[in-house]
């Protein structure tokens, strides 16, 4: 049974990343949530990742605040796909968090997301982008949301529209 798996660095995360929990649920993709941090509770997290990854995980969304580089320390331990979700949790407003999950050295890919909420949302999406190369249901799910996405930007236009003739 395949899913994807949400790893935060800390309760404190939880505001943000329940955006990836919604987006899941809305397209039926199964999930699960832990708490682990690359440095509070390194071994927690290297043990997780190995165990998840033997259960099923196919791709990881690490989401860590400050200069906290969780999604590195993820893509450490496995092949699969680590997307990392900066966090707004310092004064510098979540660059340091997105410095540090974009500078991953050669041959340790972390795909690196927005800071916060948009992120939190792409990762998910993304996470099941991946995941649709093989699950024909959940490619079609993901091409029939952006019709509908789309015939709402159409509706919202013609709400406030103006054209000159």
């Amino acid at each position: 049974m395949e899913f994807i798996s949400i790893i935060m660095g800390s309760k404190s995360d939880w505001n943000v990343m329940s955006e990836c929990v919604e987006v899941f649920k809305k397209f039926d993709c199964l999930y699960e949530v832990i708490i682990s941090s690359a440095h509070r509770s390194p071994e927690r997290t290297k043990e997780y990742v190995k165990d998840a990854s033997s259960r099923g995980a196919c791709v990881f969304i690490a989401a860590a605040g400050m200069a906290a580089h969780l999604a590195g320390a993820v893509a450490a331990q496995t092949s699969k796909p680590v997307i990392g979700v900066p966090l707004d949790s310092s004064p510098l407003n979540g660059l340091d968090a997105l410095l540090s999950t974009v500078q991953m050295p050669s041959s340790m890919p972390v795909a690196t997301m927005a800071i916060g909420k948009a992120g939190a949302i792409n990762a998910a999406y993304f996470a099941m982008q991946i995941l649709s190369l093989k699950n024909e249901e959940l490619a079609g799910k993901l091409i029939e949301d952006r019709v509908i996405k789309s015939k709402k930007v159409e509706l919202d236009s013609r709400e406030i529209e103006v054209r000159i003739k």
